[in-house]
């Protein structure tokens, strides 16, 4: 999708320069933070925000600190996904891992600037003029962030009873540590813009279908690519005998699900009409991606 790559030159030129060099000892960790946030990925989580912002009429200039924002919380998680006490992972879109690269602590301290810096932007002028859509903002990423949303999913999956999850456990552990930030992507547009309640749930349905979908192409990748082409290691779930949706459903089902999916959030945009065919593509590119 150029669109998407468009969109993705603009948010990576955006977090250059909220993250510029620093002088110092200290300059260590922002150069940290900017080898983690600069290094590319397909940066769906900020499209996603620029893109539900434009259905209302907003440019891509009102909601780029915004999504800024959100991939500066997308990177801090992948750091600390990649670190040796979780998953343990010396590759991520196609280079060393932060704390390979680094070290331990380092990437640790770089997940928690990323963390941080993330609601400095969003509380700022330029993520809006009101300061009543700021505190919203605010508020919506931290609660997707945090243990009721990504944390609290990342906690499900290293807890003992992650390889013993059925299908339903599954779906909540992946609504919250990968669905929870595509939710959010996608009501920050709405809340940028003031939306209507009927708007902002109709946004909301499309985001969790969407995000179930992502993961379980995300599964399907890791069953049957290779870390050359996804830029990342593959198997490790499977090595660590952790239940995935392809481990429930086999490969077809999977398939079947994420098609399924797909289509429910497709549908969700009815209300929207021609205006939101950029986030119905988006969802087939989800659907059809290859890393």
């Amino acid at each position: 999708m150029s669109r998407l790559t468009a969109r993705a030159e603009s948010v990576t030129r955006r977090l250059d320069a909220l993250l510029p060099l620093v002088e110092g000892p200290r300059g260590r960790v922002v150069e940290a933070m900017r080898y983690s946030a600069l290094s590319g990925g397909k940066r769906l989580r900020p499209f996603l925000v620029v893109e539900s912002a434009q259905l209302f009429g907003l440019s891509e200039a009102a909601a780029l600190d915004t999504a800024a924002a959100v991939e500066m919380i997308h990177c801090y998680s992948l750091i600390h996904d990649d670190l040796p006490a979780m998953d343990d992972s010396d590759l991520r879109r196609g280079h060393p891992t932060v704390h390979v690269k680094f070290d331990d602590a380092t990437a640790i301290l770089a997940g928690d600037g990323l963390l941080t810096e993330a609601f400095a932007v969003l509380a700022g002028s330029g993520g809006h003029p009101d300061p009543a859509v700021r505190c919203e903002l605010v508020g919506g990423l931290a609660a997707a962030s945090g243990a009721a949303g990504m944390v609290g999913g990342q906690m499900i999956d290293l807890s003992p009873i992650r390889d013993q999850l059925d299908l339903a456990g599954i779906t909540t552990l992946q609504e919250l540590k990968t669905g929870a930030l595509i939710v959010f992507s996608c009501q920050a547009g709405a809340i940028l813009a003031q939306a209507e309640p009927q708007a902002r749930q109709a946004l909301r349905d499309y985001a969790t279908s969407l995000g179930l979908a992502f993961q379980i192409v995300d599964d399907l990748l890791d069953s049957e690519s290779t870390p050359e082409a996804l830029g990342k290691p593959t198997g490790q779930d499977m090595a660590a005998g952790k239940a995935t949706f392809v481990g429930q459903l086999g490969i077809e089902g999977a398939r079947e699900m994420a098609s399924g999916l797909v289509a429910q959030a497709c549908d969700s945009l009815d209300v929207f009409g021609d205006r939101a065919d950029i986030l119905r593509k988006t969802a087939t590119f989800v659907l059809e991606r290859t890393r």
